[in-house]
């Protein structure tokens, strides 16, 4: 799954004539993190998804959407799976910022010692 959309972001970057720079620029990150997202080696899009579908004028749903070759439309399972994927990305990141919130709570407690 992760491939696919990596696929999607990297045709919509081109098909905007945008480089990776810019790309990663937009999306705070440093160029070599977003060549990876691109290419399928991360899964950081997950918490770009916004930024990233705000940029390229589509909604989510298109960025996740999987085309099958079929042409009977998206598959029933990769949707389900990517939900999961993403879900499991924002938790990641919430973990990660009531750590930092804690420690800031933690440094102003001894500040006002």
């Amino acid at each position: 799954m992760n491939i696919v959309v990596a696929n999607k972001i990297k045709t919509l970057r081109k098909d905007k004539k945008m480089s990776q720079e810019e790309m990663a620029d937009y999306l705070n990150m440093s160029q070599s993190a977003y060549a990876r997202m691109e290419n399928g080696e991360s899964h950081t899009w997950a918490i770009h998804i916004l930024k990233i579908c705000k940029i390229f004028g589509i909604a989510p749903e298109e960025l996740l959407k999987v085309e099958s070759s079929h042409k009977t439309g998206p598959s029933d399972n990769a949707i389900p799976e990517l939900s999961h994927t993403v879900i499991e990305h924002y938790e990641e990141r919430i973990k990660e910022l009531k750590k930092v919130i804690k420690d800031l709570k933690n440094n102003k407690k001894l500040l006002n010692s």
